[in-house]
């Protein structure tokens, strides 16, 4: 994809008007240098903080420049989004805040937790459909019957350009950054981004990510047929046509577009909650995700990297802290054959006790196995200090005459 110069679709001179207009009302976020980062991955990291924005991610920005703009009467009147994510808390919060009704359409399948963190904000949720197409289509015929405002949550210049006023925050943090790393599901940030990135700074290097499970961008840019679906842990990316207008802005900025796998994007979540002490949700993870998968792009520049949202289920972060330490090796279970006698699994256990592997649970089956009746498998799920330590046990286990095996994570 070519470097070329930013086009008319979407100027700095916009971006700088959103600027002005939403500043006093948006949390102006750190960019702060990662040190233990920056070590990790052979570049210099600084973070852009979005996940302290009020609603906990950079879409208010967009949905506010947009409000900002509306005719009085058309505040008055309301404004009608399809969102199942950060948008539609954006938009709900300076809605209210600027007295005007807000309507947010959800799939039904739509967690209770959104729902309700919409309602909190002041926005009138109307469930409906059991996919985003569903929603975004009763939303539309909303928009008509009730003779309200659709603000859509990327492909529109004002939400994009509200959205780029992230870049001219980070530039204006950190001259030096050479290089810009951005999430991209529908294409709203990044165009915007781009957009004010290069006309700051021309030489700026712009690189897009997105979830292999979702590449629906990398694969218009690129000519590609590909498919878009799955359970992304990275859902406010997830999206499977981006946008008319953002394609256009973005295929004239965008160096490369990178995609990140689900254990990929888990390690970066779990990494940030380790490192930097902050909460982001997949999607807010992508940009180190990406950054950690191809060291070589970004080996010895300056790069800025957008913590976009923070919104994640606190279930689902424990599950993937969890599944990271598993990777790591800190955390295994491991399926041991025994003879189902007095004794055994005491042996099993001394070896565990001299080497200092702490057991967790215990798990016996002497009945669903195909081992012989006097048989048994047991799982004994375990922490250690590291990979290093767990690997030694397992060597003693088999040196010992134990069938070890590793219960894997895909």
């Amino acid at each position: 994809m070519a470097d070329v110069s930013p086009n008319e679709l979407l100027t700095l001179a916009d971006v700088r008007a959103a600027h002005a207009r939403i500043r006093d009302a948006i949390v102006v976020t750190p960019t702060l240098h990662s040190q233990t980062l920056s070590q990790l991955t052979g570049a210099n990291i600084y973070l852009k903080f979005e996940n302290l924005q009020f609603t906990a991610a950079y879409k208010e920005r967009g949905a506010l420049n947009a409000l900002l703009q509306l005719p009085p009467e058309a505040l008055r009147r309301g404004v009608i989004a399809a969102s199942a994510g950060n948008h539609a808390q954006g938009l709900s919060y300076h809605g209210t805040r600027l007295g005007a009704p807000v309507t947010i359409v959800m799939p039904k399948t739509t967690p209770t937790i959104k729902v309700m963190q919409t309602e909190a904000v002041g926005g009138k949720v109307v469930l409906e459909g059991e996919k985003f197409d569903d929603a975004y289509k009763h939303a539309r015929l909303l928009e008509k019957e009730l003779g309200l405002t659709f603000v859509h949550p990327f492909d529109d210049p004002h939400v994009a350009a509200g959205q780029g006023t992230v870049a001219l925050e980070m530039l204006e943090a950190v001259p030096a950054l050479d290089m810009l790393v951005v999430p991209i599901g529908g294409g709203g940030l990044l165009s915007g981004m781009g957009t004010a990135a290069r006309g700051l700074k021309p030489d700026i290097g712009l690189v897009g990510v997105q979830a292999e499970l979702y590449p629906s961008m990398y694969a218009l840019l690129n000519g590609k047929q590909m498919p878009c679906e799955g359970d992304t842990l990275a859902e406010g990316i997830a999206v499977k046509v981006p946008g008319e207008f953002t394609s256009k802005v973005i295929r004239g900025l965008v160096d490369e577009i990178v995609l990140v796998s689900e254990p990929q994007l888990e390690t970066a979540v779990s990494l940030l909650l380790q490192i930097e002490k902050t909460v982001v949700e997949g999607a807010g993870a992508a940009g180190l995700a990406a950054v950690m998968a191809n060291p070589e792009m970004f080996r010895g520049k300056n790069i800025g990297i957008v913590l976009c949202g923070g919104n994640i289920d606190t279930r689902l972060l424990a599950n993937v802290l969890l599944r990271d330490l598993a990777r790591s090796g800190r955390l295994a279970r491991l399926q041991i054959t025994l003879q189902d006698r007095p004794g055994a699994l005491f042996k099993v256990m001394k070896l565990f006790n001299d080497h200092q592997v702490n057991i967790i649970e215990i798990y016996h089956q002497r009945i669903f196995t195909t081992l012989p009746a006097k048989g048994l498998i047991t799982d004994i799920e375990c922490e250690a200090r590291d990979a290093d330590q767990l690997q030694r046990l397992i060597d003693d286990l088999r040196a010992s005459g134990y069938t070890v095996a590793r219960v894997e994570l895909n």
